[in-house]
């Protein structure tokens, strides 16, 4: 195989790229800053929908479908909801065409709507609209409703899975009958996507609060998952937003309580993107390729026979399909790779390339001594087993790679966070990467002023920290409690 991976050491931004087109996850398309999903790549995002999916309906959420288009006078009726995406929004003006003059295809100017439609950048409007006839009662709350869908913001700079003028996601909204149902509701699902991101896709976040300045438009607080990429950059994994009643009293959402009195209701969104794909990519591959954890792999175990002849074909390949049916019976998801059109390295390349966890070959020499040459993809590690202690040595090792994933990234992100109380420390921690907690004395003022310098933005404010007093990093102004600062995507 002939595809050559920037080294991340040289071009980190080119690495990346690298390995998504090399692992045929994803490509540019004919459409500027839009993207194309190959099927490599759709089929880890499925993988992510599938468990995620799962957590959601174990936790009394079901999924629902909502326009792409919302009228614009949606966006007017919540003030900062609206200042937020207005810049990023692609607006719907006429519903058809006509040839031109010339041949030409042209819009048809007497075609024009008589109300814009704005292309969904997120759904709280058309889905509150849709809750003022959904919800009379105290006995339709909760209401539970997620969607998978696409979105479109409008991007001038993209990058694949990272930043795109559409992409995939799931957004939640839900509606309660009091406040702390609200908020407990939008905590919940910062710890889902929590134990999501760090146990499915073995990437180890931080948790907390973004600042007024960085949260939700339309929010009264926004929670959020941190990830650290190898680059030492932060990037944003998904966040749960607790709306308080803006929205309901927007699009004048009310129940009758059990004493029969009108309340409007309380409620939060939540969500998460193919932004993950980009995480997964930053986190764990190599200058070799893609690496994948095992419970995201579209197939766990490739199958690669070794041979000489036709008779040699015949009997390691038969051999292999034996492996593969015993390892599909214990829930392994494999690929029988038995082509004769390419030789064994060129597919060695190409699955260590794609990150398939484990590689299993076997030659006419193992079949003799009943033993197969197994090689992890993250490790990069070979060793020869017997034959007949295959699926159970593969089911364990497809469990260890798991864990060491997540606790390599772990390592790293520990290895990569530092605490600091003077300001040139602080610059110096910045720009060599990394998570900083540093003391912030609350204004926006400070805030900006310390990204306009640094270009490092508040991640978060932990939730899950002691409150210790101090005195803020630039300001000198006194400070309640550490922040994390990073650069970020």
């Amino acid at each position: 195989m002939s595809k050559k991976i920037t080294k991340r050491s040289e071009d980190f931004s080119k690495w990346y790229n690298d390995i998504i087109l090399h692992a045929d996850l994803a490509e540019n398309s004919g459409v500027r800053g839009c993207m194309v999903i190959k099927p490599y790549g759709f089929a880890i995002w499925e993988e992510m929908k599938a468990v995620l999916d799962r957590m959601f309906k174990d936790t009394g959420h079901v999924n629902a479908y909502f326009p792409l288009f919302i009228p614009k006078s949606f966006f007017t009726k919540e003030a900062n909801h609206v200042d937020g995406f207005a810049k990023e929004c692609a607006v719907v003006t006429h519903y058809r065409l006509k040839s031109g003059d010339a041949g030409e295809i042209i819009v048809d100017q007497d075609a024009k709507l008589e109300e814009e439609l704005i292309v969904r950048p997120t759904s709280e409007t058309i889905i509150w609209d849709t809750y003022k006839r959904w919800i009379k009662s105290y006995r339709d709350l909760p209401l539970l409703i997620n969607q998978w869908a696409n979105v479109v913001r409008w991007e001038m700079r993209t990058r694949l899975f990272l930043r795109t003028s559409e992409f995939l996601w799931q957004e939640g909204h839900t509606a309660h009958a009091t406040e702390k149902e609200a908020i407990d509701e939008t905590k919940k699902i910062l710890f889902i996507y929590k134990q999501f991101i760090e146990n499915t896709l073995c990437v180890p976040v931080l948790h907390g609060l973004k600042t007024d300045s960085e949260k939700f438009a339309g929010a009264e607080k926004t929670y959020c998952v941190e990830a650290l990429m190898q680059d030492g950059k932060a990037l944003q994994a998904g966040t749960s937003h607790f709306l308080g009643q803006n929205f309901a009293k927007a699009f004048d959402v009310k129940f009758a309580n059990k004493e029969g009195n009108l309340e409007h209701v309380w409620a939060s969104s939540w969500g998460v993107s193919t932004r993950l794909m980009g995480a997964l990519v930053m986190t764990h591959s190599d200058d070799n390729g893609l690496v994948l954890p095992p419970n995201l792999a579209p197939f766990q175990v490739v199958l690669i026979p070794i041979y000489h002849n036709q008779e040699e074909y015949d009997k390691v390949t038969s051999c292999l399909k034996d492996i593969g049916n015993d390892l599909r019976q214990n829930n392994i998801r494999v690929k029988e790779d038995f082509r004769d059109t390419h030789k064994p390295g060129w597919k060695f390349s190409e699955y260590e390339v794609k990150g398939v966890p484990i590689r299993i070959t076997i030659g006419p020499r193992d079949l003799q001594n009943q033993t197969v040459e197994l090689c992890r993809r993250d490790t990069l590690t070979k060793e020869n087993i017997l034959l007949k202690n295959i699926t159970n040595i593969v089911f364990d090792m497809l469990e260890q790679i798991q864990i060491d994933m997540l606790e390599k990234a772990k390592d790293f992100k520990n290895k990569n966070t530092f605490i600091v109380d003077e300001f040139d420390d602080f610059a110096e921690k910045i720009n060599a990467g990394g998570f900083v907690l540093a003391h912030w004395d609350g204004s926006p003022e400070t805030e900006e002023a310390i990204k306009k310098q640094t270009k490092a933005t508040i991640r978060c404010v932990p939730i899950d920290i002691e409150h210790e007093s101090g005195k803020c990093i630039f300001s000198g102004n006194p400070s309640l409690q550490r922040v994390v600062f990073a650069k970020s995507y």
